[in-house]
């Protein structure tokens, strides 16, 4: 009788890719849920409702949607801790936070006076964390070890499938802002509700693996600090980046602006999607994993060199999507390791909570540096200065100890 083993495994194997595309294609539901709104659509907002204070407004935007984010997302991420160990789950938290999304939207195509859309991108940012902080602890707890390095790769697709479905929305000037609106809500819950209704622990029980020992919190704090200089960089080159690309195209040329930018965004997240998804499965070997970061963050700080000299929009675009192809890489691949470095399984949507201050965090001070450093004709300088901060960060990975 023929050994039923390899074909066990081989499903397993089939079933455990199918999970892991579940959950890229959530993760990307809920990228597609923010990145349209927060990096093209409020921008031109913005522009829209205070041209002449154009930077000021966005950077006070970007401060009170940082607070209220970093909050929400530790507040949501202990109430999916508590669900979860009472039996209830964490996808609820999920379900209702993507309605939440849906009223949060309604309130921003509203929103015709600053105070309203600060107040609105508030509301929005409470409610898209109840929809984040869950889904990575689940993603913290149904993806085993062995598999965090590709499952990082793959968390790259979120990005170009946000950045293309923002150049489409753009570019297509029949739409109106809440028709826009609708098509996100709309795409990001038929990338999310797969994994709402997926049975919990799935991928979990395909491979039985050895308890883990807890790494110690020391390497969760470095990690931490390393991420939060890296995404400095990126949250103010998407959220100024049309002020930026202002800075070095005619004024003739700037009605234009936001559907080439989109497109740009699209090429920019769709170039490191290979090169993560390869440096993913080497990164699960534990010695290459500190390298493989280090050198993405030197590409990323190579490209932010490259922003800040560039003086035509060929020159920029073309240092933009080297820089995002090195920073793609690195928050991707960074995003595995935090899973393995979370210090206390029974509280990791807290934890990873505070981990994602390191998302939240770089607005406050991103905004502080554009207000200070930047001024409407010119980005050169806090581009220089986000270069060195994103070196620093690539260096700083290489404190971790625990090299699993």
């Amino acid at each position: 009788m023929p050994d039923p083993a390899p074909f066990t495994s081989a499903v397993a194997q089939r079933w455990s890719r199918s999970v892991l595309a579940i959950f890229a294609l959530a993760y990307a539901g809920g990228v597609i849920a923010y990145l349209p709104l927060l990096s093209l659509l409020l921008p031109i907002k913005v522009e829209a409702i205070s041209q002449a204070g154009r930077i000021e407004l966005l950077s006070l935007i970007a401060v009170a949607g940082a607070i209220a984010a970093g909050g929400a997302n530790i507040l949501f991420g202990w109430l999916s801790d508590r669900s979860q160990r009472a039996g209830h789950g964490r996808r609820r938290w999920m379900g209702a936070g993507i309605a939440a999304v849906g009223a949060s939207y309604v309130a921003v195509a509203l929103a015709a006076t600053p105070i309203a859309l600060l107040a609105a991108v508030v509301v929005f940012q409470l409610a898209v964390n109840a929809v984040l902080a869950p889904m990575m602890a689940i993603l913290a707890e149904e993806i085993p070890d062995a598999k965090r390095g590709i499952a990082g790769g793959l968390l790259t697709m979120g990005q170009p499938a946000a950045s293309a479905l923002s150049a489409v929305l753009v570019g297509t000037t029949a739409l109106t802002e809440g028709a826009q609106l609708t098509v996100i809500l709309a795409v990001a819950l038929l990338c999310i509700l797969p994994m709402l209704l997926m049975r919990p622990g799935t991928l979990a029980a395909t491979a039985a693996e050895p308890a883990p020992v807890r790494p110690p919190r020391r390497d969760f704090l470095v990690a931490s600090g390393s991420r939060l200089l890296i995404q400095v960089a990126a949250v103010v080159t998407q959220l100024y980046l049309l002020y930026y690309f202002e800075t070095v195209v005619p004024l003739r040329e700037h009605a234009a602006l936001p559907g080439w930018i989109g497109r740009v965004f699209t090429i920019a997240f769709l170039v490191p999607m290979p090169i993560a998804l390869l440096l993913g499965s080497m990164a699960d070997r534990p010695q290459r994993r500190r390298w493989v970061l280090l050198g993405a963050a030197g590409l990323a700080a190579a490209g932010l060199f490259a922003m800040a000299a560039a003086d035509d929009r060929w020159t920029a675009a073309a240092a933009f999507i080297l820089y995002t192809a090195g920073s793609s890489v690195f928050v991707a691949l960074h995003a595995g390791l935090a899973l393995q470095l979370l210090p206390d399984p029974r509280h990791r949507g807290r934890d990873l909570g505070l981990f994602n201050l390191t998302n939240t965090t770089p607005s406050l001070i991103g905004a502080a540096l554009t207000w200070t450093f930047a001024t409407p004709h010119d980005f050169g300088p806090i581009l220089a200065v986000l270069g060195g901060m994103t070196l620093c960060g690539g260096v700083l990975i290489l404190g971790v100890r625990a090299w699993r």
